[in-house]
């Protein structure tokens, strides 16, 4: 850290310490990627903790199922937010994480799409017209609904269709 501030100092910059430190790359964070180590000791980045928390969060706020909107509302809220987002984390080396957030923003679409016909007849009706009966017969809660059998209706290609943008 001292070579550090002595190097700076000739152009009149000054390190701030509090944010520096002169340490191993693996564990450190920098402009929301964490580094680990990978096999043949090679360093590979992926997001850190805190901004992930933060996507899923914004994710839940833009996938809300109170709000009256139709569903290409919430797709195109969704595309400029998660277009952003992938395009700052592109370096990012974990793909298990880029697959397990597309399908949790499906699922949560799909939520949506259940819980637009609120009352029983009304879903009843549109859910026939997807071919989900046992959907419709089901008394489990919108969440879990929205994830089996409405899986086998509401496709990858159905969102593609609507203009959801995947990370993958």
């Amino acid at each position: 850290m001292a070579l550090l501030r002595k190097r700076y100092a000739r152009p009149h910059l000054t390190v701030n310490e509090a944010k520096s430190a002169v340490a191993r790359v693996v564990g450190r964070k920098f402009l929301g990627y964490s580094f680990w180590g990978g096999p043949k000791k090679e360093v590979k980045c992926k997001v850190a903790a805190k901004p992930l928390q933060t996507f899923k969060q914004r994710i839940r706020q833009l996938t809300r199922r109170s709000g009256a909107r139709s569903m290409q509302d919430v797709v195109d809220q969704l595309r400029t937010y998660v277009l952003g987002w992938k395009a700052y984390f592109k370096l990012a080396q974990t793909p298990g994480i880029w697959q397990r957030l597309d399908e949790w923003m499906r699922h949560r679409l799909r939520a949506i799409q259940l819980k637009h016909g609120k009352r029983g007849s009304t879903m009843s009706r549109e859910l026939l017209k997807l071919r989900a009966t046992e959907v419709v017969a089901s008394s489990r809660c919108w969440w879990r609904n929205s994830d089996r059998l409405l899986k086998t209706v509401l496709t990858i290609a159905y969102f593609d269709q609507l203009g959801f943008s995947r990370l993958t």
